[in-house]
């Protein structure tokens, strides 16, 4: 295994450098991730009785396939893994659940019942009358640490947080895995609230959304992940509307531009705020849901993990529970295009992408064997803007492709 481990990481370095990823940055940089997630996921799904005629093939796929083709594996691999955890999870908190047939879709009577808009409503955000909100299931009492504890019995590993080992004042909590995973495992969700570039407008905050929220994630496809809201999760299975309660700080004493008033203006998010956040019952208990704890690794340290985009379906209602997001606002009648450093919305049909609604997630993928230790993730913070005095790039090329 650790053999075939060592072709794979070969296959990584050599593909990353491969002149067809020499066209416009952003989008190169785009497609050499994907191409390491697809060697890393695809390696995974492998499993340990691999020989080396399958990583073989696999590697030689990673040359010829499309990026298209790549991603959709990705997707694949990595909704393969969460499809087994959810089913896990299932196995210990559902009273009555029949875990020995893989073929059962339904969940409880309970669920059966609880009322889901259909399509993508049910996920964005439409008022509702409170006859019409979702009614949190029975499960049983368990605590998150049983929770965390049994699910580790099954896949091998499990979450912390703690005092984190990167040495600077600001790392504060730190992400630990505890227990062993593989390369190409699903470490953590990243969870929260999903804005989609229509409603940048509306994060707390805005227009200096990280002003007090280092919780934020944005994917390449301008999707933003804002984490606060979820903080630590909780103690039981619940309506979760993502709405909390955030101060927001003044600017500096030398910045005399704009004056306090007008910040506390700006700092409010668009009129409608949590209101425009759809109520979906999640699992707060969910012990993989922690990602957004995950710290950038210190000066000569190299990261663990990656962050993958994860499209999850919404028809897996069977699912749903244990992904810890939701969407604000409304996408079944506007997208955004990217032109450049900006955002125009593009009309589209009602039909299009009709078929199979996603909601587009986060989740960050172990780039080598882990084992009892801090997940560490390369932030790539933008070099055009002042980076924070604890910020050691990785690899400086690999920041300027992605935010050029």
């Amino acid at each position: 295994m650790a053999f075939l481990f060592r072709k794979f990481q070969e296959a990584v370095k050599t593909l990353a450098k491969s002149p067809r990823f020499a066209r416009d940055p952003r989008h190169l940089q785009f497609e050499a991730d994907v191409n390491r997630l697809f060697l890393y996921t695809s390696f995974n799904r492998l499993g340990r009785n691999a020989d080396e005629k399958d990583a073989d093939e696999i590697i030689d796929m990673a040359t010829k396939a499309s990026v298209s083709d790549q991603l959709k594996q990705v997707q694949d691999n990595i909704h393969c893994q969460i499809r087994n955890v959810c089913k896990l999870m299932d196995g210990i908190l559902l009273p009555n659940n029949n875990n020995n047939n893989p073929d059962v879709q339904d969940l409880t009577p309970q669920m059966q019942n609880v009322h889901r808009p259909s399509g993508l409503s049910f996920a964005i955000g439409k008022t509702v009358a409170s006859a019409n909100l979702p009614v949190a299931p029975e499960t049983r009492p368990l605590t998150g640490q049983e929770l965390s504890q049994s699910l580790k019995d099954q896949i091998g590993y499990t979450l912390d947080i703690k005092p984190s080992q990167v040495p600077h004042k600001e790392a504060g909590q730190g992400l630990f895995l505890a227990g062993e995973a593989d390369v190409g495992a699903v470490i953590a969700f990243y969870p929260g609230v999903i804005y989609s570039p229509a409603y940048y407008p509306c994060i707390p905050g805005y227009p200096r959304v990280d002003a007090s929220n280092s919780y934020l994630i944005t994917r390449y496809d301008g999707i933003v992940i804002n984490a606060q809201p979820w903080g630590t999760g909780g103690e039981s299975r619940e309506v979760w509307d993502g709405f909390y309660e955030q101060e927001y700080p003044l600017p500096p004493e030398d910045n005399k531009s704009t004056s306090d008033r007008v910040w506390r203006l700006l700092a409010k998010p668009s009129e409608g705020g949590h209101r425009r956040t759809y109520r979906e019952v999640l699992e707060r208990r969910n012990p993989l849901a922690f990602g957004h704890f995950a710290n950038h690794p210190a000066k000569g340290t190299s990261p663990n993990v990656m962050v993958c985009p994860y499209d999850f379906p919404l028809t897996e209602k069977q699912m749903r529970t244990y992904i810890p997001n939701i969407m604000f606002g409304s996408e079944d009648s506007v997208a955004m295009r990217r032109f450049g450093s900006f955002w125009f919305k593009s009309w589209r049909s009602g039909h299009q992408d009709a078929d199979t609604p996603v909601m587009k997630t986060l989740v960050l993928v172990a780039t080598r064997a882990l084992h009892d230790e801090e997940v560490l993730l390369n932030y790539r913070l933008s070099n055009s803007k002042r980076r924070p005095a604890w910020y050691s790039p990785v690899d400086e090329e690999e920041d300027r492709r992605r935010w050029s």
